[in-house]
């Protein structure tokens, strides 16, 4: 693992030293502030970690509209931690992580309950900060969540790991130093699924939208909306919001010019998608036009599996990846839960231990060493390639998975989607002065004036 930096960490310093001796050591760790403290950073946030244990917080929807997703979050969570302290997975081949905690700490957890909603998933992550001093809090699952929690974590100076996370606001307007997503966006998803959808229909059509209206939903929506009509030169002929947390679709639906529309985008996610999708079809839409679902996941496809062939749509991930991160990964979940992971666990489980070995790389716990450890840094081992965490708006620069929906019979209850097309980064994002980066204002490290 590198980095597009010329600092030395801890770990480069150590390899340098060689022969240097036990002195030699004991004047870095003194030095560097070590795993607790050290004499040249004050205290900061919930730094330093004092005692035997260092605790991350898990901040998941365990009831509402996603809570079936929190639920695969934290089987990812809880194997990351798993193999942090007794090796396993990724933690076995990353050079940063030794299996033997993080900083010679044991790494222990504690759970919070979003409920889908950002003033309670506030109320959750500052539990976490005030009573159980978590020093990393990692959750999402609807961007609104994650936006609120990340912008608590900057004022508290507690870095949060993003989960799930799609609005371009996350690593836009919304963007903060403490916060780093490895998930891509709505920007993203417009820019891999044009093309796909111009080439299987056709340019020149007529496009209708729906959308879940809330921070995601709305980005969503006019990424669509822009890539939509600068790729296939389609022509939206109108864009409503639903409520998250919708279960009939119906008035919604009826309101589809059939007569007009060539295609109608359902921006829902997670259960809100499992109903729109099931509905649309039941009400005969797929007989006069296209549907597509720009975002999957397995929660989804699970519960609308009757619905989803021939749907496209974009994915974080997908377990039947032909590389060795993602088979490693597949391999130890599976050994865990007799199941293949959803995104939603590869994510959590990424998240955590990139947290972990930026610590390590870091040598201290101190927030912005380990915020400067992950700036800019590149890395081909997490299952999609080589990627980059952008130093200017903390968002992972990537691959985009394209999926559709496998018919019916040709399912099985581990693979419900197929993988169209795995977009390069090399064809995806933007410049730093442009897109959503363009809006992104990161603020302090919190060590500006020490």
């Amino acid at each position: 693992m590198a980095r597009d930096t010329t600092t030395l960490s801890r770990r480069d310093v150590l390899k340098s030293s060689g022969a240097a001796g036990a002195a030699g050591l004991a004047g870095l760790a003194g030095c560097t502030g070590g795993g607790g403290g050290g004499s040249e950073y004050p205290a900061l946030g919930n730094y330093p970690v004092e005692g035997d244990e260092v605790v991350f917080g898990f901040n998941v929807p365990q009831s509402g509209s996603y809570s079936q997703e929190g639920a695969d979050e934290l089987r990812g969570y809880n194997l990351a931690k798993k193999h942090l302290n007794n090796g396993g997975g990724w933690v076995d081949s990353w050079s940063d992580l030794s299996g033997d905690g993080v900083l010679g700490k044991t790494v222990t957890s504690v759970e919070g309950d979003t409920a889908t909603n950002p003033d309670t998933a506030r109320q959750s992550a500052q539990r976490m900060i005030n009573r159980d001093n978590a020093i990393m809090i990692s959750g999402g699952s609807s961007s609104a969540v994650a936006i609120a929690v990340q912008k608590l974590c900057q004022s508290e100076k507690v870095q949060f790991q993003c989960c799930i996370t799609h609005s371009n606001d996350t690593t836009g307007p919304e963007c903060v130093r403490y916060s780093f997503r490895e998930m891509f966006n709505a920007y993203m998803t417009g820019q891999a699924l044009a093309p796909v959808l111009a080439e299987e229909y056709g340019e020149n059509l007529n496009f209708y939208q729906l959308y879940a209206d809330y921070s995601w939903g709305q980005t969503q929506q006019a990424s669509m909306k822009k890539f939509f009509t600068e790729v296939g030169n389609w022509t939206q002929i109108d864009s409503v919001p639903t409520p998250l947390g919708t279960s009939d679709y119906s008035s919604y639906l009826a309101d589809v010019p059939r007569d007009e529309t060539d295609v109608l985008v359902l921006n829902h996610y997670g259960l809100d998608a499992a109903n729109s999708l099931p509905q649309a079809i039941e009400q005969g839409l797929d007989q006069d036009m296209e549907i597509v679902v720009p975002l999957y996941n397995r929660l989804m496809a699970e519960a609308a599996s009757d619905s989803i062939g021939g749907i496209f749509g974009t994915a974080d991930w997908n377990w039947k990846l032909e590389n060795d991160a993602s088979t490693s990964f597949v391999e130890a979940y599976r050994s865990e839960h007799n199941r293949a992971p959803s995104y939603a666990a590869r994510l959590a489980y990424t998240q955590t231990l990139q947290y972990a070995a930026a610590a390590e790389r870091a040598g201290t716990f101190y927030p912005p060493e380990v915020i400067r450890e992950l700036e800019g840094q590149q890395y081909d081992n997490a299952g999609l390639g080589s990627e980059n965490m952008r130093k200017c708006d903390h968002q992972a620069q990537r691959d985009v998975l394209v999926m559709r929906g496998l018919e019916p019979s040709e399912q099985t209850e581990d693979s419900l989607l197929e993988i169209v097309n795995q977009t390069s980064r090399d064809n995806l994002g933007y410049a730093c002065d442009a897109g959503p980066a363009a809006e992104c204002n990161l603020g302090e490290y919190g060590d500006e004036n020490n």
